[in-house]
């Protein structure tokens, strides 16, 4: 039997409700075509997890098939990856296929597994991008990260590869990533579109843990007017606070960028003086989302030119294709952007995947999947061995049947360690399909969540008698799989 090949497209902080495929209140609005391909002719998850809300670390958790205490990558402030670990193109190199790695890495070490690779810098630029060679240099790019992203992939595959091997090709995005530096092309789309308001965006923090008022993420108190909304002159006269792309771009491209919020900004610094802070916030949700869905718009239509080059180059009958994304984000519920929350915007991540012959095309599992689980699925997809030492378990006869068998995970746990980055505090916990129990361990404080009931977490159950059972349950439910997955101390 041929091996299949396996192309992995990954971008950063995709929320759920970005596309299209999930529904939502901006899948009409906002439709990402070529990632709903995926849904359409394969399978969409509908629970699939991150281990730890960060882009590093979840990164870590793919390439290694363990949670971050166990990988050694928990956060980004003082985390470098150890490359000499086992990681899943590793085995893939050694059972003969070709591996390459091209976009976005973040895991400060050099890429260890690949043939080729060919990665952003840290967080990478949205503009004129440099890209990190293996050689040692750094080749810079002119145009935007996504497009040049998308062409780096088509040229391996089609000129760089070696065509009589198999293969296992991560394309992996920088959008959506803040500061949603947008492409010329996509400069008026959804110009005269108004997004519907998540009906939590006023979230006052009430009915649950203190720590949730201590964060540093709100639309309205912590996104800045330049950097991230693209207001010029700062309303605020915040000299301090800038656009750094614009210092990449050349004067026509500056000229092009600021030329298309021009007039937008010029009629909102003329109301600014006037307007409550109400109005404050509801304005920049609407220019924080326009800019998110439009680097969005750019990574659907990046997957429509791999899945347009796997059709016409004859590869797409072996090609598995998976799209998924870091983790989740939050796109203004509880007044947030960012993640790291165990709350399910960003504690979920999108996870499509189409293997021709082998899933029943429309497929929508139900089975609890965390990004833990993808290494040794992919070793199972090209009959590879998987290490005994892997946490994750393989999605494979989920794939095959469209349901978990009965030993499958009833929860996941969760773990964020915390970060300097938009104070956060540390938090560990578990969910199942219907509950979620959260703990904080800098002020010992437990939640507790219906998630039929209040599937937007609003409000904590866990000192309701009606669920002192339930409490009990997950409770005991997270010390098992703390032990499980030998979760330090906090």
């Amino acid at each position: 039997m041929q091996q299949p090949n396996i192309l992995f497209i990954f971008s950063d902080d995709h929320a759920l409700g970005a596309i299209s495929a999930y529904g939502g209140p901006l899948a009409r609005l906002a439709p990402t075509p070529h990632i709903d391909r995926l849904a359409r002719e394969g399978a969409i998850f509908t629970n699939s997890f991150c281990a730890n809300s960060i882009c590093g670390p979840s990164r870590a958790c793919i390439l290694t098939g363990k949670h971050s205490h166990i990988n050694g990558f928990v956060d980004n402030d003082n985390s470098k990856f150890d490359g000499t670990q086992w990681t899943f193109p590793k085995a893939f190199q050694k059972a003969g296929y070709q591996t390459a790695i091209i976009g976005k890495w973040h895991l400060i070490t050099d890429p260890t597994g690949f043939d080729y690779w060919e990665i952003l810098p840290g967080q990478g630029n949205y503009y004129n991008p440099d890209f990190l060679q293996q050689d040692g240099g750094k080749k810079r790019y002119p145009g935007h990260v996504t497009e040049r992203t998308t062409k780096l992939a088509l040229e391996w595959l089609d000129k760089n590869r070696d065509k009589s091997k198999p293969f296992v090709l991560m394309c992996q995005h920088k959008a959506p990533h803040r500061n949603w530096m947008i492409a010329p092309e996509h400069f008026n789309v959804f110009k005269d579109t108004v997004f519907p308001e998540p009906k939590s965006l006023f979230d006052d923090y009430a009915n649950r843990a203190s720590t949730l008022k201590t964060q540093k993420m709100q639309i309205n108190a912590d996104m800045t007017w330049t950097s991230d909304l693209k207001v010029l002159p700062n309303p605020l006269g915040d000299a301090s606070d800038k656009v750094g792309e614009l210092n990449r771009m050349t004067p026509d491209q500056a000229a092009a960028w600021k030329a298309a919020y021009a007039s937008e900004n010029k009629v909102f610094l003329e109301k600014f003086p006037t307007m409550s802070e109400r109005d404050k916030l509801k304005w920049k949700y609407q220019r924080y989302l326009k800019d998110y869905l439009r680097c969005v718009r750019g990574v659907d239509e990046s997957v429509g030119e791999l899945l347009d080059y796997l059709d016409k180059s004859g590869l797409a009958k072996n090609t598995i294709v998976i799209y998924s994304s870091d983790q989740g984000f939050y796109l203004g519920e509880h007044g947030w952007f960012d993640k790291r929350w165990m709350f399910e915007e960003s504690v979920k991540m999108p996870f499509l995947i189409r293997w021709p012959g082998t899933i029943k095309p429309g497929s929508r599992p139900e089975a609890l999947i965390q990004n833990i689980d993808y290494a040794a699925t992919f070793l199972e997809m090209a009959g590879i061995a998987a290490p005994t030492d892997l946490q994750g378990q393989s999605i494979v006869p989920i794939l095959k049947t469209g349901k978990a068998p009965q030993s499958w995970r009833k929860a996941i746990y969760y773990r964020y360690s915390g970060e300097r980055t938009h104070n956060v505090a540390p938090h560990d916990g578990v969910r199942t399909d219907r509950h979620k129990l959260m703990y904080f361990p800098s002020t010992k404080e437990w939640n507790l969540f219906d998630l039929k009931r209040d599937p937007s977490e609003m409000r904590s159950v866990h000192g309701d008698p009606g669920y002192a059972k339930t409490l009990a349950e997950m409770k005991a439910l997270y010390a098992k799989l703390r032990a499980e997955y030998k979760a330090p101390e906090w």
